[in-house]
């Protein structure tokens, strides 16, 4: 999906009812309470509510006590947008790219490679500790789709193919990165069948469990610029 084109102006007014807690739910707002939190008028501040509604990135119900307003999954993505932004341009002090996607189920084969041994071990080096027998499939925003290709240039780890059981297993390439304050890597398989816009990030332990995910939600993966022996 295009992502949708935002006015400086109106990404304030939608920052401003995420900042009200939009994004959990509908907040009370009025024309002269947004008025006061942008700056502006009343009615500058309801014309920009109702670009925003125009655009689904807000949807507003009238009742009794008032006006009511909640942030849309798009009104989400445009947010999520503009942090990875933020977040590329100052975390170029550590030399770091910031990446955002949401979670996705995989087809399975993850869980089945990383529970061979001769992958595991290579994939604990990069680690620095024993790979949980699984992968966190994640899909790019629009946004971070060039920040992911800008990481081949980087200092990969080759993992190397072997043959076992009668059967060839290929070569793959790992890089550390972080979840929060999670140590992880990005994997690639020398094959993959994943359009451009999609990464399997490994961790020492079950992500999707630990940091309580599913479909759908929202992730922020870190990755240095420079391999550290300790990110």
């Amino acid at each position: 999906m295009v992502p949708v084109t935002i006015e400086a102006a109106d990404l304030a007014c939608l920052k401003a009812i995420a900042l009200l807690g939009g994004c959990r739910g509908p907040v009370h707002v009025s024309s002269q309470s947004l008025a006061g939190h942008l700056g502006t008028s009343p009615q500058t501040a309801a014309r920009r509510l109702q670009s925003l509604e125009s655009a689904l990135l807000v949807t507003r119900s009238v009742r009794p006590a008032g006006q009511f307003v909640s942030v849309t999954r798009a009104g989400e993505e445009a947010l999520h947008r503009e942090y990875s932004d933020y977040c590329r341009i100052f975390g170029r002090e550590s030399g770091g790219f910031v990446m955002t996607g949401q979670v996705v189920s995989g087809v399975g084969e993850g869980r089945y490679y990383m529970s061979l041994p001769l992958y595991r071990e290579q994939f604990a080096s990069v680690l620095g500790e024993d790979p949980y027998p699984g992968t966190l499939n994640l899909r790019l925003d629009g946004a971070s789709v060039p920040v992911r290709k800008r990481l081949d240039a980087l200092d990969w780890v080759s993992i190397h193919g072997f043959v076992a059981e009668d059967r060839t297993f290929g070569d793959a390439r790992a890089i550390p990165c972080r979840i929060g304050r999670i140590r992880c890597a990005i994997v690639v398989p020398g094959r993959t069948h994943y359009p451009e816009d999609v990464v399997e990030v490994i961790a020492g332990i079950p992500l999707r469990e630990t940091l309580g995910l599913a479909d759908q939600d929202r992730v922020t993966v870190e990755v240095p610029e420079e391999r550290e022996d300790s990110i």
